[in-house]
């Protein structure tokens, strides 16, 4: 029996789920035939999950081996040259209601959906939902899908042919279809392209009318809460009544009347001295719960739930004396940035969960941040990472998905980026964190700078996207939320995108040709993306990597570095900074010499960039580092890697990240010549007073005061101030033995130094510091007491169990100082604690 023709009646919308939790079994097939070797794949049907994706079913099935580990990666690339099939069969029963919906979610990404044998729809589209009325073909009781995909590389090569190849930063053209860049590969990432149906898929029954879509906007005017709440209708067409829209928060409701055919109503709601929503370090994180319903309490035809906070947010780009600012203010706050780039958190997306979102929005915070910038090659992220980031007051800055290349605005791409675009900003505006849209990743400075006008030859290339399309539909859809076109951009007609006196700056040339000490080039309004490269933490590496020997240049581990001259570059950044790790007689690196001073030069560079930022506000309004997070095991710019380990860089970024920085600056005296001089920064919302202690000592036991210098100071909140230093502190008698101090209450102590390591004079660590280990609840404590300067202690208690963790980082301590670190998790071998590869510090490398 076919479903009932179309009536007027208004009937409840019921909802049929079709995903695996829901109970509905499906299969995966390869569509024609496999590569030799890999028979079992195409001999049958596999048991897949709905929401899923391919290699991760063909791993649950045991078909193929984990796509991250050893050099799995290339021998599984015929994946994404091969078709797939999801099959499932269902019951369903026939109901009141008129119309019936198949809904999917996502589907990821070039689709043919069949019901019942009949072609039902086509997609093209990973970044958007797609429903179509499939009530002439749906069955009483037994029916049958099947959701064909695309090989999703030949099929961008195919759509490449079709719109006409244009430029990528990368081999597959990705930049064809409307699937997330990055998962054809990156410098950071691993070639899965894959396939399935990744999000929730089910059936939609309803008659009448029906709730398309709810658009919460909430701001603030003053202490006033403005609540508009813009509710989506489709009508069925015909003699119906006017169906009530009630929205409720809290215990405050407002209602109005739609009348049949209208397509949108508005329901305005006003809140006095409402709860605001601020970012983490500024105020409270209010929340408010909203309900919609449609229909009323006594014949609700439908209901949406969501969360809004009350608050105003502005970008101010204007003109000023040095350039062009970078401003983000919230509630007529204006905010310091202190954010990461954030990339999908697996590359097996469908694997991620509420938990592991909200563990690395944590993770996001416990480093001090309060940005997280989702970038344009990855996705537009669970409801999941948004809640976090509400609950935390970790801001978003959300790139709509366009990543280093050129996209076609021809059809039919351009009405998939329209329906993307509009979809997205209806579902993720409702979020108080979100508080910039931006309209892709590096494209604007691709077209001026990176050779790709002559192979356009005057075709289009994004740029009637990010200054035409996107701007338009945000001014539509979010008018409260600010728009750059791009990241960087100068907001300035006719000025290079990526001029770091004007708007958002990229620093790329640091870490591809120039050291970290270039950073001071640039006195830089905003920086959107810099960093610096640093291996996985061991257990990590070497859970994936079994090269024999271990080596940075062995075959397992370069498929584990997907930098173009990644290793060359982390080499580089040596030498100079920190000495080079020794070589035996076949000129194989000391592993964990490698491991250990990548490690900690990755930390150095991105904090040298981040303090000389600072150094420079107000005229700097933030960093936003490359990257928080990875999503598989490899050597990149991530802090935290994909295992959950925090790799050296994290403990330094939770050191630059404080609210009260210090940290001495070359500035130059009334003669031009670079002077060391101290600048406090204090991004707190209270006044920072005291008196500051600076001094100059010795780097060998006792450590004696040589030189002091006392200062009384005052910042008041969201203030900076530099300090210049007393002729003596700045007249070592000998530079390499001598160290500088700034100490003050609410601060972490600063270090300056007047040669850089390969020429400080540093005692080897069994003259320089004891160790000692105790048992404590969860774990054990390391405390270390300095008898001389130790530099840069580090524990990694992860090469003796991959499940246990440490508090804390980057440790530096004078004579007479001590420090516990806090290890957690298994227990371990405690006297291999106490000395490397364990426990390591600059004073293992320099006092040898």
């Amino acid at each position: 029996m076919t479903a009932n023709p179309t009536t007027a009646t208004a009937r409840p919308l019921r909802r049929t789920t079709l995903d695996s939790v829901g109970g509905t079994a499906w299969t995966l097939s390869a569509l024609g035939p496999v590569p030799e070797g890999w028979a079992a794949v195409g001999a049958a049907p596999v048991p897949a999950t709905v929401p899923g994706e391919v290699h991760a079913d063909l791993l649950a099935a045991g078909l193929i081996p984990d796509p991250f580990d050893g050099d799995h990666e290339g021998a599984l690339a015929w994946i994404g040259r091969t078709g797939w099939s999801y099959r499932a069969t269902f019951t369903w029963s026939g109901g009141p209601e008129d119309h019936h919906e198949l809904v999917a979610d996502g589907l990821d990404t070039l689709a043919t959906v069949l019901l019942n044998g009949t072609e039902v729809a086509r997609t093209a589209n990973e970044h958007r939902s797609h429903r179509v009325d499939v009530g002439a073909v749906l069955v009483e009781g037994t029916n049958t899908l099947e959701v064909r995909f695309e090989a999703p590389v030949t099929g961008a090569e195919r759509l490449a042919a079709e719109l006409g190849d244009r430029p990528r930063a990368y081999g597959h053209p990705f930049n064809a279809l409307r699937k997330a860049a990055s998962q054809y590969g990156w410098d950071w990432g691993p070639d899965l392209a894959g396939a399935g149906i990744w999000k929730s898929i089910g059936l939609e029954s309803w008659s009448g009318v029906r709730l398309a879509a709810v658009r919460p906007l909430a701001t603030l005017e003053g202490t006033e809460g403005v609540l508009e709440t813009h509710v989506e209708l489709q009508w069925a067409g015909g003699a119906v009544a006017p169906v009530p829209v009630s929205v409720r928060v809290g215990t405050e409701q407002a209602e109005a009347l739609a009348q049949p055919g209208q397509d949108s109503v508005v329901v305005v709601q006003r809140f006095a001295d409402v709860a605001a929503w601020w970012p983490r370090g500024y105020g409270e994180q209010a929340v408010h719960d909203v309900t919609v319903e449609l229909g009323g309490a006594d014949a609700t035809l439908a209901t949406w739930s969501g969360r809004v906070g009350f608050r105003a947010v502005t970008l101010t780009t204007e003109p000023d004396p040095d350039g062009t600012g970078f401003v983000l203010a919230v509630n007529g706050e204006p905010v310091y940035v202190k954010g990461a780039n954030w990339i999908p958190d697996d590359a097996l997306v469908t694997r991620l969960t509420a938990d592991t979102y909200r563990t690395g929005v944590a993770e996001a915070v416990a480093s001090g941040m309060n940005l997280l910038r989702v970038w344009g090659g990855g996705i537009y992220e669970s409801e999941h990472f948004y809640r976090a980031c509400d609950e935390a007051g970790v801001l978003v800055w959300q790139d709509f998905l366009f990543a280093c290349a050129a996209y076609s605005e021809d059809e039919p791409l351009r009405s998939e980026v329209e329906a993307e675009a509009r979809e997205a900003v209806t579902r993720l505006s409702q979020h108080a964190s979100l508080v910039l849209w931006n309209g892709g990743n590096e494209n604007l400075w691709g077209y001026v700078e990176w050779g790709w006008r002559t192979p356009l030859a005057g075709r289009t290339w994004g740029d009637g996207y990010y200054t035409g399309l996107l701007p338009a539909i945000v001014a539509e859809l979010d008018p409260r939320t600010p728009y750059s076109p791009g990241s960087p951009y100068s907001f300035m007609e006719y000025a290079h995108p990526n001029d770091h006196r004007n708007g958002t700056l990229h620093i790329w040339d640091v870490w591809n040709q120039l050291d970290y000490d270039h950073y001071r080039d640039y006195p830089a309004r905003f920086v959107s993306e810099f960093g610096f490269q640093g291996p996985a933490a061991w257990s990590t590496l070497t859970s994936v990597v079994h090269d024999e020997p271990l080596d940075p240049y062995g075959a397992q581990m370069l498929v584990h570095q997907k930098a173009h001259e990644g290793n060359l570059k982390l080499e580089r950044g040596l030498g100079a900074h920190l000495p080079r790790w020794p070589v035996d007689g076949d000129g194989r690196a000391d592993m964990d010499d490698w491991h250990w001073l990548t490690s900690l030069n990755q930390a150095r560079a991105v904090a040298f960039g981040i303090e000389h930022f600072r150094s420079f506000y107000p005229l700097n309004r933030g960093a936003v580092v490359w990257q928080l997070n990875d999503n598989w095991p490899v050597v990149s710019w991530a802090a935290v890697d994909s295992h959950g380990i925090r790799k050296p860089l994290w403990y330094a970024l939770r050191r630059v990240y404080a609210d009260r920085l210090a940290t001495f600056q070359p500035r130059p005296d009334e003669h031009g010549v670079p002077v060391l001089t101290l600048v406090a920064h204090n991004d707190s919302s209270g006044v920072w007073d005291g008196e500051l202690v600076l001094t100059r000592r010795s780097t060998g036991a006792g450590t004696p005061v040589l030189a002091e210098q006392r200062v009384p100071f005052h910042l008041d909140a969201r203030s900076a101030v530099a300090v210049a230093l007393d002729a003596d502190l700045l007249a070592p008698a000998d530079p390499r033995a001598e160290v500088l101090t700034a100490s003050a209450e609410g601060m972490t102590t600063a270090y300056g130094y007047f040669v850089e390591d390969t020429e400080l004079v540093l005692a080897e660590p069994d003259r320089a510091y004891e160790v000692e280990v105790a048992h404590a609840s969860g774990g054990c404590t390391v405390t270390v007491t300095a008898s001389a300067l130790a530099k840069d202690l580090a524990l990694f208690p992860d090469r003796l169990d991959a499940g246990a963790r440490v508090d804390s980082g980057l440790v530096t301590l004078l004579a007479g100082e001590r420090h516990t670190f806090h290890v957690t998790g298994p227990d371990v071998d405690e006297a291999a604690l106490t000395t490397k590869p364990v426990l390591r510090s600059v004073n293992d490398v320099v006092g040898r």
